[in-house]
C-alpha cells in the first residue's frame, strides 16, 4: 500500500521532494514505488518537467482506482482495528475553515478526553470539495451545509444553524443601522466568499430578486475580513468565524436574517469505521439542534 500512498502524495504535493518529506522517505525511495508500481501496471504515471510534475493520460485514468485500492485497504485496516477496541483509531474529517478553526477543536478536545489515544486527519476544502472526499472514500465523512449535497446517494443530518452577519468597514454610512438590509448590502462593493456548490448569501439574494455588485470573490474568510478593514466593500460571513476574527470591522445582522446550516454527510453510518460512527453519534446526541435528513 505504501506505493499507492506515494502516488496519491505526488499528486496532492505536486513533486517528489514534497511528497518524501511529508511522507518520510527519501526521494529516492519514493520513486523507486512508483517505478514499481509503474512495472506492474504496465505504463508509466508521471510526466517530469521544468514546471513540476503532472500525471500522465494513463496515470490520470487510473488514479481513481488507485485511490479506491488504498482507501479500501485503509477500512479492511480499520476494520481489524475495530475488532481490536476503539482506542487505535484515526478517525479523518472533511471540513471548511471556518468549522476546522473555530468548532471543531473543541468538539476533539472533549472526544479525546474519553478516547485519549483515537487520532485525527482533517482535510479542509469547499462544500464542492468535502462532498468529493467524502465520495470517494478518502475521508470517513464530511462537515458541510447539507443543503450544498448534490449526490442523493449520501446522507446528512444537520446539527445546528450558524448566523450569517452583514460585514462593513468601520467608517461605512450603514454604520449607524443596528440591521443592515440585503438591498443596502447588493448596493455596495459587495466582496463574495467562495464556497463551491452553494452560496448562502448569494441563495438570499436570488430569493429576494437582488442582484449584488460583486467587485472580488475570494476563497478565505480570513483575507475578505483584511479587504473590508482596508475599505474595499462589503460582504457576509458566519457568526462562528467572527467571533474569533481580531479585525477592526463593523459586524451587523441582516434584514431579513440569514443564517446557514452546519451538518456531516457521510455514505453509510453502518459501514463506517467504529471510532468515526462513534464520534458521528456523539456529534449529532451532543450537539444536533436540527434533527435528522435522510
Amino acid at each position: 500500500m505504501k506505493r499507492y500512498r506515494a502516488v496519491m502524495k505526488i499528486v496532492e504535493t505536486g513533486g517528489f521532494t514534497r511528497a518524501s518529506e511529508e511522507l518520510g522517505y527519501t526521494q529516492s525511495a519514493v520513486s523507486q514505488m512508483v517505478q514499481s508500481l509503474e512495472e506492474e501496471l504496465g505504463t508509466v504515471l508521471f510526466i517530469r518537467s521544468k514546471k513540476g510534475v503532472v500525471l500522465t493520460p494513463d496515470g490520470a485514468e487510473l488514479l481513481p482506482y488507485i485511490k479506491n485500492i488504498y482507501h479500501a485497504y485503509r477500512e479492511l485496516t480499520e476494520k481489524r482495528k475495530e475488532m481490536e477496541g476503539i482506542q487505535n483509531a484515526t478517525i479523518r474529517i472533511g471540513t471548511f475553515a471556518s468549522v476546522s478553526c473555530h468548532w471543531l477543536p473543541g468538539l476533539i478536545k472533549t472526544f479525546k478526553e474519553k478516547y485519549p489515544l483515537v487520532s485525527f486527519e482533517l482535510y479542509q476544502g469547499d462544500y464542492t470539495a468535502v462532498e468529493q472526499l467524502v465520495k470517494e472514500g478518502s475521508v470517513d465523512f464530511g462537515l458541510i451545509n447539507p443543503q450544498a449535497v448534490g449526490d442523493p446517494e449520501l446522507k446528512t443530518i444537520p446539527l445546528k444553524k450558524d448566523p450569517m452577519m452583514a460585514v462593513l468597514p468601520l467608517s461605512h454610512p450603514l454604520a449607524r443601522h443596528k440591521k443592515i438590509l440585503l438591498e443596502e448590502l447588493a448596493s455596495e462593493p459587495f466582496i463574495l466568499l467562495e464556497e463551491g456548490s452553494l452560496s448562502e448569501p448569494m441563495e438570499s439574494f436570488r430569493e429576494h430578486g437582488i442582484k449584488p455588485n460583486i467587485q472580488y470573490i475570494v476563497h478565505d474568510d480570513y483575507t475578505i475580513m483584511a479587504m473590508i478593514e482596508k475599505g474595499l466593500g462589503v460582504g457576509i460571513l458566519s457568526e462562528l468565524i467572527l467571533n474569533r476574527a481580531d479585525y477592526h470591522n463593523l459586524v451587523r445582522e441582516t434584514e431579513p436574517p440569514l443564517a446557514r446550516t452546519i451538518g456531516v454527510v457521510f455514505k453509510d453510518k453502518k459501514i463506517l469505521p467504529v471510532a468515526s460512527r462513534q464520534f458521528l453519534e456523539y456529534l449529532t446526541e451532543e450537539y444536533g439542534e436540527l434533527g435528522p435528513r435522510a
